[in-house]
């Protein structure tokens, strides 16, 4: 296959990319194929992916299965949009009413998960006919005007004229053990006064149920109970964005399942398409009825999209990867912490969506920094590791589900090494 080469590619994307398309790795390689768990650069060296293109390859890169489905369709019907009848739109809606928990039904299709959550927003002011919204710090829900209104990371924040009247940020609880019952109460009593003093006007409050790019942060146990129970007393809707836990990642269908929680929105993207692009969002039959304005998504579930989706949710329910995801990601929990190193300040998450938080020794290097060097030496090891969290120093174990124990076996062997390294190294500084 002819390349260009990582040089000439960083050369091309200086001169025609905007300055925000940003990439991992001081030396980047160029990706040029992949296959189920693993991906190869212009050299034909092998990598073992642990970020999935954060969260979207649950199924494996270029999946036979998945990818002859998508190529038959492509040879019969590629597109046509809503505004005529195709069967594959139907057949989708229908399979993810039988997936989505309690009485969400009516499925709304988009593009990406920035567009469902942008709808999911809007579906909630028709409905109650309020304006405010309700988010947590560290949350990030996408690129367009009202989902980055809502989201709670500053560097995703772009643009400085966001919506502000009626948008209000709780602290999000976390559940590091010596401090969980104390950040659940804060968080929990902002909220219950957020919603005394404007829950009149406030249509619902949008979240993660685990958030991703906010660090792998899980909550406490009881807190999305609670937080349901706080919002159904107000009238206020609650909007879960799955987008990146969804279809299996963390050992539940949807991560709102670990909590016995059914939201009134459901939003997913990523997964679903396994690489095509396609999102949603879903309610009941009741909050459905406000979503009633001529709308439409151009691409949202087109025949090739819907078609592959569908064989994305049958390879899953084929090959048991909600199951497997659970104890893959006990076992990959369970072997970080035994690597005991003191770089290691929180291991978190659950199934395959777990970080590790890095913490420097010394004042001479940043915490982000070490993780940035421990990503690049993981990457010569052959292991591709995933990087989030509010000062960039968690690292991002979020693999395809196909991968393999012997696969984790090997990355555990790597990274216990680099971190070794990395400990005598700053230890003479």
């Amino acid at each position: 296959m002819y390349s260009i080469g990582p040089k000439k590619i960083l050369e091309k994307r200086q001169t025609f990319l905007m300055p925000a398309t940003a990439h991992f790795y001081r030396q980047p390689p160029q990706i040029v194929s992949g296959s189920m768990q693993y991906l190869y650069d212009q050299t034909g060296k092998q990598y073992v992916d642990f970020f999935a293109g954060v969260s979207v390859m649950n199924c494996g890169h270029s999946n036979p299965e998945i990818f002859a489905t998508a190529q038959k369709q492509l040879t019969s019907l590629q597109h046509t949009s809503t505004i005529y009848l195709t069967q594959p739109i139907v057949d989708l809606a229908e399979k993810l009413a039988e997936l989505l928990p309690g009485e969400l039904k009516k499925t709304f299709f988009c593009v990406t998960g920035s567009e469902a959550n942008e709808g999911a927003l809007s579906l909630a002011r028709l409905y109650t006919k309020k304006k405010g919204f309700i988010a947590l710090s560290g949350g990030l829900h996408g690129r367009t005007h009202l989902a980055m209104s809502v989201t709670g990371i500053p560097m995703w924040r772009l643009d400085d004229q966001l919506v502000d009247d009626q948008i209000y940020f709780v602290d999000r609880p976390h559940n590091l053990e010596i401090a969980e019952i104390a950040s659940m109460a804060t968080s929990l009593a902002q909220l219950e006064q957020t919603l005394e003093e404007h829950g009149e006007n406030i249509a619902a409050m949008i979240l993660e149920p685990i958030q991703g790019n906010g660090g792998i942060i899980r909550y406490p146990k009881g807190f999305l109970k609670r937080v349901h129970q706080l919002l159904k007393e107000h009238n206020v809707l609650l909007i879960v964005d799955e987008v990146q836990t969804g279809y299996g990642r963390t050992g539940k269908f949807f991560a709102v399942e670990h909590e016995g929680v059914t939201p009134d929105i459901l939003v997913t993207a990523k997964a679903l398409g396994n690489g095509i692009p396609i999102s949603t969002f879903s309610t009941t039959d009741q909050i459905a009825t406000a979503f009633n304005r001529p709308s439409a998504s151009t691409f949202g579930a087109n025949p090739v999209a819907a078609e592959t989706a569908l064989r994305v949710l049958d390879y899953i329910a084929k090959h048991d990867l909600v199951q497997r995801a659970y104890q893959l990601g006990q076992y990959l929990k369970g072997a970080l912490w035994s690597i005991n190193s003191p770089l290691i300040k929180d291991i978190r998450g659950i199934g395959l969506m777990l970080g590790v938080e890095i913490q420097a020794l010394n004042t001479k290097i940043s915490a982000a920094d070490l993780t940035d060097d421990i990503l690049e030496e993981m990457k010569v090891r052959g292991f591709l590791i995933g990087k989030n969290g509010l000062d960039r120093n968690v690292l991002a174990f979020q693999p395809p589900l196909v991968i393999e124990r012997e696969d984790i076996d090997q990355m555990l062997a790597a990274l216990t090494k680099v971190l070794a390294s990395k400990e005598a190294e700053l230890a003479c500084k």
